[in-house]
């Protein structure tokens, strides 16, 4: 336990890394701390850590980086290391201030190796560790030397983990648990002895710590005034040591043990305040938590991954532990008192002990759950093989079987006593839960298998709801937004009204929302982290990834027999844990005496939650409290439980610490707590160890039952075998001894064999069956035989295949023998290039080439010829478009007839210039044909490259003033196509012999076959002769072994057999089996044929009776006489049969000489080879050991031919550079052309707008050029930093210098901002507006002046570059000529054997061999002949030659000649040309332009179409001349309608002023009589009032009638 410091910390520094930090260290003063970071950024920061700021960065390397470390002399050097690399730092004082700057080390010949330990000597070299455990001394960035121990033993046996230099001695501290001590001296000043780079030397002092001991760091510590050493070891301890190495030195001392890495599972006493824990690092540790104290550990072979104290139901003395191993073992120990041994009182050393009670194994992966039931009878463990299994609890853990569940188990809980039914609760890693009743026992003795397949299970498919919870939020939470709008929207209109303002209640356009995010579900489900009942079939879940941060309530479903893989089940109630997203619940815990449920998280922080009466619901998990506990990146809660008491809450994690807390306050915690150690049980100490299962890969309980019940059905079937075997064998034996009955009887009386035999339909049916159970198991083993077949054709291409065997073949009558050459497939390390690829891509680029020219020289023929056939196609098709099947009138017919004179002449044309360009292209043949005047021709020249490289002497190759051509330069791949032409030679030579040899075995097979058959034929022939005639027969050849060498790896039925025998006779595995061979021999009787010769005697009698019928017929004919004709037959065959056997033995005799003789010239053959071979190999030795010299010099030659390229390739660059350079010169040139002469035409505009004798010329001028100087003080403001005014203000201020070029030194004061009196408005703002384009082209103009200056100083760069390129080039390439020189000697200087006999010896001195042969040389015959040939060559060619020069001359003069007359005659015609063309043109003119001008198409096609378009148009004209006259008679019939309409009108109007002038005096003067008669006058009023409107609208609609006739006649 650690307690948090009283004072905060100095000093907070931030920022040095993103993730994590590795290794810190501080400087010898404490000034600065050097820090290294993590993946991914690995920052070495230096800090000013008092200041809390950074003062160095760099990145330390690309991986893991593990240490650093400051000098302990130089605080300004630093050293790092880490994962293959050390690296030396050095803070500098550069321009830019302090940096920090490293230099890798370099390993050189030395094995890449990860450095953990180093440090700094105080001379500055430094030593570090390795992986294979030696010392290397640094030196300068390179490994001066690595150290070891005597006998190139290693300074450590493993990774040294860590270096120290104290008080002049330097420690190393091993992985293997080894601390020791050096001569610094020795090794400081250790240098190499050899090319292996190793140093032997011996530790002055050594200290071992113990097996299974893996020290990572120490550190000295001085308490009151004795100093001693702390030492972290890995497996879990931390040592006290003593290195003083003397007499008085204490023994390494354990202080503390721990476990070793992160804690998995932990369990509390359920009577004393003891607990006990378990870990990978293959330990369980009993600890006493109210005194924080260890009180024992036992450790196994493999890690601990599950534990459950047994409760007091199945212990009452609570001392009783089950432990599940990651192997699948579970193991149940017990924790006892000690000193409550009997006899062991006050013997006892321990607090408690440890024993093993029962080890059994119920599972093949590692167990992750283990659960005791509640009345304490049944034991469940679950594991990650996807099984749970079950055990009754007695007095040993007996197996009641397993059932297997969808997904690793995760986590098991019984259901409480209360319900009903005793269930489990099973939690899988794959989102299953799955709950089963407890099994009952069977009786094992009945079951085959521990599987339990009819146990009521019920299941449950977690299917994912958060992204539907989001998606419910989201709307809720859009939802409460509008309706906050709302009501703000609403108050605000309430709040105006108030203050009498009228609002229009209009509601605002809503934006467009977001769209809802769409329903997500994981492909890979959540895991299942955690789960406790709730009820009867319900259950609350705490899922990881991304269903983290709820609780899930959830229930099994009754009645649904489905798939468990296809269910997709929903939880019914949902509670949100705050700030759990990324932080999930790992593992739940209750304390039932304060109502609190706590959640131990992710992030190794401990949450606790105070529980209302009704249990868990949503607003009763808001409030809790919250502590960080453990690691947060590495200290996940693995484990949490209350004690017994529920005094105390115990968590572990992944970082390995435990913490204990204390539930109660104060008052309430009882002042001495003493933990009381169970009992022991009885007669624990006379019961022999438990056997532990150490074998990882043992059996578990299920295959331990297979195995066992897999035994029990073969020992039957083996009981079964040896019945029928015996069986089988009292029926042989009986049948043997009618056998032997039937032999004793005299032979007439004899059976014979056939009618011992059964009906042969019995075996016919046998065999029948025998052959379909061969054919089924055919089938069966037919993979396994196509595997081991293919494996036998492997080991065959691998073994025999690449060697041929040798043969040996023996002549018949001598001792000669010729044996073939035992050869390897030809190796592919020299492949020779076949192709040379340089030579026919030269030929391929010429062909190319000129290819390329003739088809440029046929599109420039075919892109002038093509213009005049567009045009006349196009003619043509537009001349049929044209045609129509209408009758064609005059001038239709007359515009076809020029269109077809046309058509006429573009044939013409056409043809003329086909002939024109047959010409041009014939001219151009012919010029392409003519040599250029620097033309040579490449087989002279060639020639002449020859002559001038081999002219003088016969040039040796170790001569000083040889020189090597590029072609003859030797290099390593040359040399290897070399060797491998060489090999394959060799190889083809010897193959061709090893045919030969086996051509004459065949041939000597062949003539033992015809000599066997001559040899039946001389002894049937014999067998007429008499013995006293009989010539000896010559013996029949027989093959030896060696002949014959590929039946060694022949093989059959039998061979194999045998060999099976031998290896199971060596491995000494015999079956007793004794049944076998007599049923072998007993199918053997039955089944083959008897011999005459064995057991069958009517066979036997028969051919008895046979011979003596044959003797006494021999014998009756040899008694009767022979007549003369018979004798006379029996003369002449008797000579025929000696001149046959003599024949016959003859020509035996000479198959033998004539096979021994192709023996022997064969093998004269093949030694003459031999020597030859001889030669070969040789050459092969010479080859290779030039082979090796280049190689050693190749590296050299490598980086010399890549300086060469480098300077190829720099020199390319610049080259395009300097090409670059003078393209963009040339153009700036360009541009500054242009721009002076825009410059002149705007002075020339000037003065052509001022005109002659303008008055304010000068005035005009000023301001024209005035700005110039102003712009040049702009330009000077701009460098000093008056870079802000605009163009406006410098317009503003009045400049009162004149230009002294124009003015000299007379200043007038103008302001050019006002037009001068008298001037005109547009003369002055045009001068305005010159002067403003003048200075933008003043600008433009310096400012490419200023690019073509930088760009000459570029291009004058670039040439000095170029220089020094070709300097360093011409350099390169005379130590490259000096390095092939240098690599021929070397070459020159191997010995070269040259077998010679004496006649090829011709350098004789005084008829007597020489007895030096230093100055003498070695040519072959070849060669001299060559020499000697090319002597005569060379003087007969030379001979040649002047004649040939001689006719050259004499026809170059001819040549001349006719040349000159040529000229002549040109020159005449040519002025009778002009002369002709001035009398006929009046001047000079081009025949070729003239011709193809003669006749313009395009304008005789315009012709025609002008023609027919006057056509077109006058038809057109015509139909509206007829439309008009149409119109205008219809316009005079309106005209004359509307008049008689007129006429009408004004009748009307005449007849209505009569009426009106009528009813008005008719109103006046008699009122009062017609008063009566009123209602008929307005009758009448109003029938004339609707006959006057009527009158109107026609009058109206003769007028519009009128106005549209108009219309129509304009």
């Amino acid at each position: 336990m650690e307690q948090e410091p009283a004072e905060d910390a100095e000093a907070d520094p931030t920022g040095g890394t993103e993730m994590a930090y590795v290794y810190g260290d501080f400087n010898r003063t404490g000034t600065f701390l050097a820090s290294v970071g993590s993946s991914p950024d690995y920052m070495l920061t230096i800090w000013d850590w008092k200041q809390e700021e950074t003062l160095l960065r760099s990145k330390a390397f690309a991986q893991d980086v593990y240490k650093v470390m400051f000098s302990a002399e130089n605080e300004e050097h630093l050293t790092t290391g880490g994962s293959g690399h050390i690296r030396f730092w050095k803070m500098a004082l550069t321009l830019t201030g302090l940096k920090l700057q490293g230099a890798l080390g370099r390993f050189g010949k030395t094995a890449v190796s990860d450095i953990i330990g180093f440090v700094e000597l105080p001379d500055g070299k430094v030593v570090s560790g390795t992986e294979w455990g030696n010392l290397l001394l640094w030196e300068g960035g390179l490994i001066k030397v690595e150290l070891c121990q005597v006998g190139h033993k290693p300074c450590h046996e493993g990774p040294v983990s860590q270096l120290v230099f104290d008080e002049g001695e330097l420690y190393s501290v091993g992985k293997d648990g080894v601390i020791r001590m050096w001569n610094f001296e020795v090794v400081d000043t250790a240098d190499p002895v050899d090319d292996t780079g190793l140093v032997e030397m011996e530790p002055m002092n050594e200290l071992w710590l113990g097996k299974n001991v893996s020290l990572n760091f120490i550190t000295k510590i001085h308490d009151h005034g004795q100093s001693f050493w702390f030492a972290q070891d890995t497996s879990g301890a931390i040592w006290k040591l003593d290195l003083t190495f003397s007499n008085m030195s204490h023994d390494p001392e354990r202080m503390c043990t721990f476990h070793s890495g992160g804690i998995e599972a932990i369990g509390v006493s359920p009577f004393t305040c003891l607990m006990a824990t378990t870990a990978l690092d293959r330990s369980v540790r009993i600890y006493d938590f109210s005194s924080n104290s260890q009180l024992s550990v036992i450790k196994f072979k493999q890690g601990g991954t599950a534990l459950a104290w047994a409760p007091a139901v199945v212990n009452p003395e609570g001392g009783l532990i089950a432990v599940g191993f990651e192997d699948g073992v579970v193991r149940i120990i017990e924790v006892y008192d000690p000193k409550l041994l009997p006899g062991h009182a006050g013997h006892a050393n321990e607090i408690a002990e440890i024993n093993l009670k029962q080890v059994f194994k119920p599972h093949g992966a590692a167990v992750t759950a283990l659960a005791y039931k509640q009345k304490g009878n049944v034991f469940a463990t679950g594991s990650k093989d996807k099984t749970v299994f079950f055990f009754v609890i007695e007095d040993e853990y007996k197996p009641i079987g397993f059932i297997c569940v969808p997904g690793p188990v995760q986590a098991l809980q019984w259901s409480p006593p209360s319900y009903d039914k005793s269930t489990v609760l099973i939690l899988c890693e794959n989102g299953f839960a799955v709950q089963v009743l407890a099994p009952l026992r069977r009786k094992q003795d009945k079951v085959t298998t521990y599987h339990i397949k009819n146990l009521p299970t019920q299941y449950f498919h977690f299917y994912s709801i958060k992204s539907q919870i989001k998606l419910k939020e989201e709307i809720a939470r859009r939802e409460k937004e509008k309706e906050e709008k709302e009501k703000a929207r609403l108050e605000w209109i309430n709040q105006q009204k108030e203050l009498g303002l009228e609002v229009e209640e209009t509601k605002e356009e809503e934006p467009e929302e977001e769209p809802l995010p769409s329903i997500y579900i994981p492909e890979e489900p959540s895991p299942i982290l955690c789960g406790f009942y709730s009820a009867p079939g319900k259950f609350w879940l705490s899922l990881g990834g991304y269903d983290s941060g709820f609780l899930y309530h959830c229930e099994f479903s009754h009645g649904e027999k489905e798939d468990p893989e296809k269910r997709k089940d929903e939880p019914f109630e949902v509670i949100p844990m705050q700030d759990t997203d990324n932080n999930p619940i790992h593992q739940i815990s209750f304390c039932t005496r304060m109502s609190l449920m706590f959640c131990g998280m992710q992030d190794g922080s401990l949450r606790a939650y105070p529980l209302s009466e009704k249990g868990l619901s949503v607003g009763a998990l808001k409030d809790y409290w919250y502590l960080n506990v453990h690691d947060n990146d590495n200290g996940q809660i693995r484990g949490m439980c209350c004690s017994h008491d529920d005094r105390c809450l115990i968590t572990c994690g992944g970082d390995g610490n435990i913490f204990t807390f204390d539930l109660m306050s104060e008052e309430e915690l009882p002042k001495e707590l003493k933990v009381r150690i169970p009992p022991p049980r009885r007669g624990l100490e006379k019961e022999k160890a438990t056997e532990d299962i150490t074998d990882p890969d043992a059996y578990t309980i299920e295959e331990y039952k297979q195995k066992k019940e897999h035994e029990q059905k073969m020992k039957e079937a083996e009981e079964k075998k040896n019945r029928k075997r015996e069986k089988l064998s009292a029926l042989r034996q009986d049948f043997v001894f009618l056998l032997q009955k039937n032999q004793e009887l005299p032979k007439h009386m004899q059976l014979h064999r056939e009618e011992f035999e059964m009906d042969r339909r019995i075996f016919e049916e046998l065999d029948r069956q025998t052959l379909q159970r061969i054919h089924l198991v055919q089938k069966q083993l037919a993979w396994e035989h196509e595997k081991q077949f293919i494996g036998l054709q492997k080991l065959q291409a691998q073994f025999r295949d690449s060697l041929e065997l040798t043969l040996t073949v023996h002549a018949i009558q001598s001792n000669h023998q010729i044996s073939t050459y035992s050869l390897l497939t030809v190796s592919e390390k020299y492949a020779p290039d076949k192709k040379h690829v340089d030579s026919k891509w030269a030929v391929l680029k010429e062909k190319w080439t000129a290819l390329k020219e003739a088809e440029q020289t046929e599109e420039e023929i075919l892109r002038e010829i093509s213009p005049v056939h567009r045009g006349s196609v196009a003619f043509e098709k537009e001349a049929e478009r044209l045609k129509t099947p209408e009758i064609r009138k005059p001038t239709t017919r007359y515009i076809e007839s020029r269109r077809q004179k046309i058509k006429r002449l573009v044939e013409k044309y056409d043809a003329l210039k086909a002939k024109i360009m047959k010409r041009r292209a014939e001219w151009h043949e012919l010029y392409k044909s003519k040599p250029r005047h620097n033309h040579e021709n490449s087989k002279d020249a060639e020639e002449i490259k020859e002559a001038r490289e081999n002219i003088g002497c016969y040039r040796l190759k170790s001569a000083t003033n040889y020189t090597l051509t590029e072609n003859e330069r030797i290099s390593t791949e040359k040399k290897m196509i070399q060797l491998a032409i060489l090999e394959d030679l060799i190889h083809k030579a010897k193959v061709n012999m090893n045919k030969e040899i086996v051509s004459l075995r065949d041939l000597k097979v062949s003539t033992i076959d015809e000599i066997k058959s001559l040899v039946k034929e001389v002894k049937s022939i014999q067998a007429n002769l008499d013995a006293s005639e009989h010539l000896p027969i010559p013996p029949i050849p027989q093959l030896h072994p060696d002949e014959v060498p590929e039946k060694i790896v022949e093989y059959n039925s039998d061979v194999l057999l045998k060999f099976k025998e031998e290896q199971e006779a060596k491995a000494k595995l015999k079956e007793p089996l004794e049944g076998c061979p007599s049923s072998r021999a007993f199918r053997h009787v039955f089944l083959q044929t008897p011999s005459v010769e064995e057991g069958d005697p009517m066979a036997q009698a028969g051919d008895a009776s046979a011979v003596v019928t044959e003797e006494q017929e021999s014998f009756e004919m040899g008694k009767a006489e022979p007549t003369e004709m018979e004798l006379e037959i029996l003369k002449r065959e008797k000579i025929k049969n000696l001149y046959l056997q003599e024949t016959l033995i003859k020509k035996i005799n000479t198959l033998v000489i004539n096979f021994d003789a192709e023996l022997c010239l064969l093998r004269h053959k093949k030694l003459k080879m031999d020597v030859q071979m001889k030669s070969a190999d040789l050459r092969c030795i010479t080859c290779c050991e030039e082979l090796l010299i280049l190689k050693k010099l190749e590296i050299h030659e490598d980086l010399l031919e890549e300086k060469i390229c480098a300077f190829i390739n720099k020199q390319e660059n610049v080259h395009s550079k300097l090409k670059s350079c003078l393209a963009q010169m040339e153009d700036r040139k360009c541009e500054i052309v242009m721009l002076e002469e825009r410059e002149k035409a705007l002075y020339a505009s000037f003065k052509a707008s001022l005109g002659e004798n303008n008055e304010f010329a000068d005035v005009l001028t000023d301001i024209l050029k005035k700005e110039i100087e102003c712009v040049e003080k702009k330009e000077v403001g701009g460098e000093a930093g008056e870079q802000n005014e605009n163009k406006e203000e410098d317009d503003e201020k009045p400049d009162l210098k004149a230009d002294e070029e124009n003015c000299g030194s007379v200043n007038i004061v103008f302001d050019d901002s006002v037009c001068p009196e008298g001037c005109s408005e547009d003369l002055f703002l045009n001068t305005i507006q010159l002067r403003q384009q003048r200075i933008g082209i003043e600008k433009a103009l310096e400012e490419e002046k200023k690019v073509a200056a930088n760009l000459k100083k570029e291009y004058n760069a670039l040439a000095i570059k170029a220089k020094e390129i070709e300097t360093s080039l011409d350099t390169t390439n005379r130590e490259l000529e000096a390095f092939q020189w240098e690599k021929l000697h070397k070459l020159n200087e191997l010995d070269v054997v040259v077998p010679l006999r004496l006649h090829q010896v011709q350098c004789l001195v005084d008829g007597e061999m020489p007895r030096d042969f230093s100055q003498t040389l070695v040519f072959t015959n070849q060669s001299l002949q060559y020499l000697q040939k090319r002597i005569v060559d060379l003087r007969n060619e030379k001979i040649m030659q002047r004649e040939i020069h001689k006719k050259a001359k004499e026809q170059h003069k001819q040549l001349l000649q006719e040349k000159k007359e040529m000229e002549m005659e040109i020159q005449g015609l040519e002025e009778r040309c002009n002369n002709l063309m001035m009398e006929k043109f009046g001047r000079l003119v081009d025949f070729e332009a003239v011709q193809v001008h003669s006749v313009n198409i395009p304008m005789e096609q315009m012709k025609v179409r002008i023609m027919e378009k006057e056509y077109e148009h006058f038809m057109e004209l015509k139909e509206w001349e007829e439309r008009i006259v149409l119109l205008q008679h219809q316009l005079t019939k309106l005209t004359r309608e509307n008049t008689s309409k007129l006429h009408q009108l004004n009748k009307f109007c005449h007849e209505k002023h009569q009426l009106e002038t009528e009813l008005e005096s008719l109103t006046t003067g008699q009122g009062g009589e017609f008063e009566g008669t009123r209602s008929a006058d307005i009758k009448e009023t109003a029938q004339l009032e609707s006959r006057l409107m009527h009158v109107t609208r026609e009058v109206t609609l003769l007028k519009e009638e009128i106005s549209q006739g108009r219309v129509d006649e304009m």
